[in-house]
């Protein structure tokens, strides 16, 4: 006959295990209870609460920016918008491309902002069309949406005519290399918007005269 054991049976032990841990549940089933309230409400407002809405990509300036800027890659950054929120005409590649206008910082960058085809979208029946203005301290006073009467000189003549009336500055661009033209001539750009019946009659002066312009409202 084997000898005998001072442990207590194995039915003992789990006997006395389950009476501890029923003791340690019923002294603590208030915080118990309160615990699982607390993961039921919040559960609860997890399920009520709407899926996060729809958002897109869009291009916006890191600074303020000036008309004529050639963006490049520290100018801007992609910020997601809620979808219903974000302006029409997004471009999601604008870096290398030129400001039509100002832009604030935060501001997003639109196909309206740049210069593209999409300048003349605001007037219709116009095109868009660079010219070089003799004097570049006259351009400096221009903003974009000012109107212009375009002017053209005759040096060997001395006489001068009106060559458009009414124009819209579309944009000045503003790099430093452009106060010397191709052709060697000095001045700066402006992009108007031209009717197409004005831009022989333009283009013809800007090659043979000096054009200055005439601020018309």
């Amino acid at each position: 006959m084997p000898p005998a054991s001072d442990a207590p049976p194995v039915a003992d032990r789990r006997t006395r295990l389950r009476r501890a841990l029923r003791r340690t549940v019923l002294a603590r089933r208030r915080p118990l209870a309160a615990l699982c309230a607390a993961v039921a409400v919040l559960a609860g407002v997890r399920a009520a609460r709407p899926a996060d809405a729809p958002t897109v990509a869009v291009t916006v300036a890191t600074r303020d920016l000036t008309s004529g800027t050639v963006l490049d890659r520290e100018d801007v950054a992609v910020r997601r918008f809620p979808a219903g929120s974000a302006p029409r005409g997004v471009q999601p590649r604008t870096v290398g491309q030129m400001l039509a206008a100002p832009v604030r910082e935060g501001e997003p960058i639109t196909d309206v902002r740049l210069v593209s085809p999409a300048l003349v979208s605001g007037y219709p029946g116009r095109v868009a069309l660079p010219v070089r203005i003799a004097d570049a301290d006259v351009v400096g006073l221009l903003h974009v949406g000012d109107h212009v009467d375009l002017v053209a000189a005759d040096p060997r003549s001395g006489t001068a005519s009106y060559v458009a009336v009414a124009v819209p500055v579309l944009a000045l661009p503003s790099s430093a290399d452009q106060d010397v033209g191709a052709s060697g001539l000095t001045g700066r750009l402006v992009v108007v918007a031209a009717l197409p019946a004005e831009v022989d009659e333009i283009a013809g002066a800007a090659a043979t005269d000096l054009l200055s312009v005439v601020l018309s409202g």
